[in-house]
């Protein structure tokens, strides 16, 4: 009679392996359950029929329906399936509890736990596993908090609340500085996590002085929603931008501040989105609210009037009031002390956005060169907005200076080059727009006490890959490269150096190192340097730039041609291979905003929009970073022409970052700045006993995991 409860080790004839790593017994018996892949369900369930031996090349196995099915085995890996967990194993609340922990034990494991427990919360060591339900439930209120609050980890069901509750600790009992890493894909839930970790030290620490500094902590996060997330197709609010939060504590670990320091801000969706997406809320919250009295001279209308707004389809989200959503926004400014006459004049620029997509440009029969009506609506909204003359900016939306030794030439631009331009300026003011809410923001938070301690949060979007992958993802998953490579350092190399100091018997882990991907695209002659030089040709295209792509990393092992395509790539990443097109990289590398539109702006009688753009602000910070941190791009900066705001990837290097770049080498910089941030921290690193994806990478990252590709592959 066979074994209900999984395998024994006697199941196995084999003493050399672990039942954690790969399986390669040289015998296994009747009546052993194992996993197998399946294209439908990914893995499914089987229980060997016959007793196998090494060397055999089928296994005799019976599906759970009872289906009979031969197993092929490939005899020369000898690879066989993964065995399955016995059942008083399965639904556990820690996944390193496991006796096999592989991909289909983990994704089985969580299934069970949400399907049938309805636990959205799985432990894996000190990481917290989360799986998106997408609808609200009732274990966040203050009950619950209270609850969690001085408790061990380990005591109380698997929660968020019990990932603050440890950082919190630690920091009182160990005096070290703590930080929370919230990873994982597009809709995963990271956000809402990281608000309700913010929320979780403001009710348990309380104020340490009368200025209600939680309560301002707190109002950040509808502020930067507002201008920072946007409705995509996996998510209705995605936070285009990363974001580490530093919350300051006192000696009695009270709340005494906060400071803001964001990252890789999505400056394309702000002139671009994808079908059944939106740009960011701020834009549709302004529009809804087009019809109050105090908003009349921003000469607004609905969303679907303008293209900035509209190119995504349906303007409004199910479920969602923006007008009621703006004025949670405008009440998260007042809070923050940000007066009334700013909120306008923020609004203003915001609408002037609006306005200067809707700016309707004429080519002329030469097709070199273009035109705008002097009496075009949309040009005098923006100009009157900005405060700026209206001939000088129509002039220079539709023309260049070039500088040579000897003379000053002012050129015409074809309209694709008026459109490129026009929608660089757009961005830029955003981005700079962006930096300054966020600079202000810090300023409300920021606080003259002494600090003692601090505790970040850090909500930065994840790896990537959709359908189409462009310039965007390049730099996210680039952004992801590099984190996982600080994971890694931190939970496994660090981790091991620990045990074998304190001469700790056990194995070492051999995990992957993602450095070989790194160098392949910020190395010298990687891929940002190819799109450098690219973009230095007079001539250079998209295609030109992939051709070489081909040419010089044909041989890499992270790096593929597809096979019906001559535009596009593949990079080999940590997480999965991606394939991005070519097309329009230069163009997003580039983005250039021309010199004599900025002067304009700079001239403006607005005093909030000639701030944004004086010199020593045009690259506003988002915040202060630590000087400590000594940064070595794999190549030289160039300098850039005194005639152009040039925001290639060769010369996006800013000694602080901010929300106004988009450039890979800029990427590289900021995450320097926040991988020194982080090192200043303690973030619990994983147990050795790590989930692990056989194949796929490591799985996770310090403290909180939000599964939402595991809630998928696990069927749920």
């Amino acid at each position: 009679m066979c074994s209900q409860g999984g395998e024994r080790p006697s199941d196995i004839d084999s003493a050399s392996h672990s039942p954690r790593a790969a399986f390669f017994p040289a015998r296994i018996w009747p009546c052993t359950r194992v996993w197998i892949p399946d294209p439908d369900e990914v893995w499914r369930s089987a229980e060997l029929t016959k007793d196998y031996k090494e060397g055999e090349k089928s296994l005799q196995l019976q599906l759970e329906d009872e289906t009979i099915r031969e197993y092929p085995i490939d005899v020369q890996s000898n690879q066989l399936p993964f065995l399955r967990n016995p059942d008083i194993l399965v639904g556990e609340n820690d996944l390193t509890a496991l006796s096999y922990l592989h991909e289909p034990a983990v994704l089985h494991n969580l299934k069970v736990r949400f399907l049938e427990s309805n636990h959205i919360y799985t432990y894996c060591g000190i990481v917290l596993v989360a799986i998106n339900p997408y609808e609200q439930l009732p274990i966040y209120g203050q009950d619950v908090i209270y609850a969690y609050s001085g408790q061990n980890m380990g005591d109380m069901d698997p929660h968020i609340f019990a990932v603050a509750e440890e950082a919190y600790k630690q920091m009182a009992r160990d005096e070290k500085n703590q930080s929370i890493i919230v990873s994982g894909e597009s809709g995963a839930g990271k956000t809402v996590s990281a608000k309700y970790a913010m929320r979780y030290f403001a009710t348990v620490s309380g104020s340490a002085s009368d200025t209600n500094i939680e309560e301002k902590v707190l109002a950040s996060s509808p502020i930067m929603e507002a201008i920072g997330n946007a409705k995509t197709t996996r998510n209705d609010n995605s936070s285009r931008f990363g974001k580490y939060i530093q919350i300051g504590f006192d000696k009695r670990y009270r709340i005494i501040g906060a400071n803001m320091r964001t990252y890789l801000l999505e400056k394309s969706r702000v002139v671009f989105q994808a079908d059944d997406e939106r740009n960011y809320h701020i834009f549709y919250q302004l529009c809804a609210a087009a019809s109050l009295p105090e908003f009349k001279e921003l000469a607004l209308t609905c969303a679907e009037d303008f293209f900035y707004t509209s190119q995504g389809g349906d303007t409004s989200i199910e479920g969602v009031d923006d007008a009621e959503d703006f004025e949670k926004t405008r009440q998260a400014f007042t809070l923050l002390g940000v007066r009334e006459s700013h909120q306008i004049n923020i609004f203003k620029i915001i609408a002037s956005i609006l306005h200067l997509g809707n700016v309707e440009i004429q080519a002329e029969r030469d097709g070199e060169s273009c035109s705008i009506s002097p009496k075009d609506e949309h040009l005098s909204n923006f100009c009157q907005l900005l405060g700026v003359e209206h001939s000088q900016m129509e002039h220079w939306l539709c023309h260049r200076k070039l500088v040579t030794t000897s003379e000053t030439y002012v050129k015409t631009m074809s309209l694709q080059q008026v459109v490129n331009a026009r929608n660089a300026l757009a961005k830029h003011i955003y981005a700079q727009l962006f930096g300054w809410i966020v600079g202000h923001v810090n300023k409300a938070l920021h606080t003259s006490l002494k600090q003692h301690s601090f505790i970040g949060v850090l909500d930065i979007y994840g790896f990537e890959t959709f359908d189409v992958n462009s310039f965007e993802q390049f730099c996210i998953n680039y952004a992801n490269e590099k984190l996982q490579q600080q994971f890694n350092l931190h939970v496994f190399k660090l981790e091991q150096e620990e045990y074998m100091k304190e001469q700790i018997p056990w194995t070492l882990i051999d995990f992957y190192d993602n450095q070989p991907c790194i160098d392949l695209i910020e190395a010298k002659l990687g891929i940002l340097d190819l799109l450098d030089e690219e973009c230095k040709v007079p001539k250079g295209t998209d295609q030109n730039w992939a051709q070489k792509l081909y040419d010089r990393h044909s041989g890499s092992q992270h790096f593929q041609k597809p096979r019906m395509s001559n535009t596009a790539f593949i990079v080999v990443h940590f997480a999965d291979k991606v394939e991005y097109l070519s097309d329009s990289f230069l163009e997003k590398n580039r983005d250039t905003v021309y010199e004599e539109q900025i002067n304009i702006l700079k001239a403006s009688k607005l005093p909030l929009v000639a701030d944004l753009f004086h010199d020593g602000k045009d690259s506003a910070p988002a915040a202060t970073t630590s000087s400590k941190i000594s940064v070595r791009s794999a190549r030289p900066p160039l300098k850039a022409s005194n005639k152009e705001h040039k925001k290639t990837v060769g010369h996006q290097v800013s000694p602080r970052p901010h929300g106004g770049s988009c450039g890979p080498w800029h990427h590289l910089l900021t995450l320097s700045h926040l991988i020194g941030a982080l090192n200043e921290t303690h973030p619990g690193g994983l147990s050795p006993r790590a989930l692990r994806s056989p194949g796929a990478g490591d799985v996770g990252g310090p403290w909180f995991w939000s599964c939402n590709q595991a809630a998928v592959r696990a069927g749920v």
